[in-house]
């Protein structure tokens, strides 16, 4: 006879069964009678990024907002992330628009959140506090309230000002605790022949990202004020076992609301949401229905039916869902050009008024009853074949086999197709593992998602061209190694840190060293490159993205002015170049320059930095391939190159 626990918790009766902890002891099945779930939706933020590279124009967030209003979404996350830097490098938008747009359209009926990389705030490389209390401050001033912060190595340390910041201001600070595997190829250590002969083992490697490792974590930003605690599956790597693990020792372990974040790439997603709802998460992180699955978080239409059969109550207008849903259709084929499933919409499907074929109503109940009798091969089947019915992708096995977040997957295809470098994917794909592991085990999210990911294709480029692994670093990459990030979650080999960086000693970041970006007056224009504070902390986070950004903004403010006093130019004569006869710098791949740190005339040694240049977000030293005299330079600041374009011509 089941065994059943019962203790009253004022409002609510939790009902511990202690037969389904087996197979796994720490796992214990939570049925509250009376459950309500809160909704975030990812849909405008986390969404967009994971399938569309974040490419969303304002027009058509302005067009969904108004139907936001009465949804009854518990949170909305609608910035930080990727939001900052797209919308000015892409789209020529300002971030701050974004934020008081959704602001305006809410009128304060869900609370509004974006995503902070503590430290690294929403750039990618580690800021002081004077910067990332200015963001803060104005973010909080212009409607944001929920900052979820994580750190992309789980180092406490880096996120202890963000959280502080946040409480400070009156905002609501959400503790996120990265979750990440260890390496499934990492070798056991075998014994000696005489160990052997006496019976002993493979040694096993030491698990390092055990229950207790995220729940610690866990723990530790509770006690420096954050108010929710999520558990971010930025990869999607949660299994539904090792889901019902985690958050059921998270809900023992702390006192705040536990949220819990996932995406479906390797095909985990749906059913690890499942199993976190049944062990009593209180907030689930959802899309809504074309914006969801793939790469992305679950589908709250299909959380929703799932719920609706639990008896548990989710919290959100689903009428109110579907007028969102069909706007939503039209939005992702505006966005058909980032779309790698652009031919492959989910079918049209509204749980509110259509009718479920009874095979498919039957499989979400097969998948209930093999959440509860923790037969994860069943649940998993079941779930892939509801997906499978309403036409969301299958797993994806090449993410799933090189553990990677789907923003980080969706973003390296559209950059190396920007790139004209498509053929590279695969073997960056592959190297991506081996990549992580020489840096420490880093978990894969912004910015380490995007340092690993960009360091993998130059590693990939080196082996195509027959050099030595790591001929080609980003400076991001050896910041990492060095130690300027935090400390990693293992220790980097010496060694390695020597190869990378020049030296094998580890080196924090220092903050007494950040320099302010200069804010320049555009000399053609007669106005400072940023008009308000805004403007200047865009500069701060950003400058690379900001600068061109602005200088357009400023030019477009005063296009008119200056058509009208300009004078009419005669068309310049184009001048033949004269052919190149000196050896010469090509770009090892497509990017765009960032500096040029010589001039013709200039002599410079083999292994000097000549110019710096900018591929796949990442900054890349480019260093003289000879000892020579400049003769014409090609390139300069602002300028797009393609792989193998010439940039320098020597005497």
């Amino acid at each position: 006879m089941r065994k059943t626990n019962i203790r009253n918790n004022k409002e609510q009766k939790i009902i511990t069964c202690q037969a389904w902890r087996k197979p796994c002891k720490a796992l214990q099945f939570l049925f509250m009678a009376t459950q309500k779930l809160k909704i975030r939706d990812l849909t405008l933020r986390d969404g967009q990024q994971s399938l569309f590279a974040t490419r969303m124009k304002q027009a058509n967030i302005d067009r969904l907002l108004p139907l936001y209003e009465n949804a009854g979404f518990y949170i909305m996350e609608v910035w930080g992330g990727a939001v900052p830097d797209s919308v000015m490098r892409y789209l020529n938008e300002s971030p701050w628009d974004r934020l008081r747009s959704a602001s305006k359209a809410m009128k304060g009926k869900s609370l509004l959140s974006a995503l902070s990389r503590g430290r690294n705030l929403f750039g990618y490389v580690p800021y002081p506090d004077s910067v990332l209390e200015g963001f803060y401050k104005e973010a909080n001033k212009n409607g944001l309230n929920v900052m979820r912060i994580f750190d992309a190595l789980n180092d406490i340390n880096n996120v202890k000002s963000s959280i502080k910041l946040i409480n400070e201001i009156g905002g609501i600070a959400d503790g996120a605790v990265c979750y990440t595997v260890d390496p499934k190829s990492e070798p056991a250590k075998k014994p000696g022949f005489f160990a052997r002969l006496f019976g002993a083992k493979a040694e096993e490697p030491k698990k390092v990202f055990t229950d207790e490792y995220f729940v610690k974590k866990a723990q530790a930003m509770e006690a420096l004020g954050a108010k929710i605690i999520t558990l971010k599956d930025m990869a999607g790597l949660v299994s539904p076992l090792r889901a019902a693990s985690i958050i059921s020792k998270l809900k023992a372990a702390v006192k705040v609301p536990v949220d819990f974040h996932t995406h479906c790439t390797p095909g985990y997603g749906l059913a690890s949401s499942l199993m976190a709802v049944m062990n009593g998460v209180d907030i689930l992180d959802t899309n809504i229905w074309y914006f969801g699955g793939g790469s992305a978080a679950p589908a709250v239409e299909l959380i929703y039916i799932f719920c609706q059969k639990l008896g548990i109550e989710v919290e959100v207008n689903m009428e109110a869902v579907s007028k969102i849903r069909a706007e939503l259709k039209q939005a992702r084929k505006d966005l058909a050009a980032f779309d790698l499933n652009k031919d492959k919409f989910p079918i049209d499907f509204d749980p509110l008024t259509d009718k479920l074929p009874a095979e498919i109503d039957a499989l979400f109940d097969k998948a209930i009853a093999a959440a509860k009798a923790l037969d994860e091969d069943t649940l998993l089947d079941a779930c892939h074949a509801i997906e499978a019915h309403f036409g969301f992708p299958k797993p994806n096995e090449l993410v799933k086999h090189a553990e990677v977040p789907g923003g980080m997957y969706s973003n390296m295809v559209a950059q190396l197709q920007a790139l004209n470098s498509s053929d590279l994917l695969e073997d960056a794909m592959r190297l991506i593992p081996k990549v992580r592991r020489d840096a420490g085990l880093v978990p894969l999210v912004t910015p380490t998602s995007q340092i690993v990911g960009a360091q993998a294709v130059n590693l990939a480029i080196d082996r195509k061209k027959g050099n030595a692994d790591y001929s080609n670093k980003s400076n991001q990459f050896i910041s990492l190694v060095k130690g300027e990030y935090g400390e990693t979650p293992v220790a980097i080999d010496p060694a390695f840190r020597a190869q990378i960086t020049g030296s094998p000693e580890e080196k924090a970041y220092d903050t007494s060293s950040y320099r302010q970006p200069e804010n320049p007056v555009i000399e053609a224009l007669g106005v400072k490159l940023a008009a308000n504070k805004e403007e200047e902390l865009l500069l701060e986070l950003l400058p690379n993205v900001a600068k061109p950004f602005l200088q357009k903004l400023r030019e477009t403010e005063q296009a008119a002015k200056k058509a009208a006093e300009a004078p009419e130019e005669k068309a310049e004569e184009k001048v033949e170049e004269a052919p190149i006869t000196g050896p010469v710098q090509k770009a090892l791949m497509g990017g765009k320059i960032v500096s040029v740190d010589v001039k013709p005339g200039d002599k410079v040694k083999k292994g000097q930095t000549i110019l710096v240049y900018e591929a796949m977000k990442m900054e890349n030293d480019v260093a003289s391939e000879i000892e020579g005299t400049i003769k014409r330079i090609f390139v300069a600041p602002g300028d797009i190159v393609n792989t193998d374009q010439i940039m320098i011509e020597f005497e």
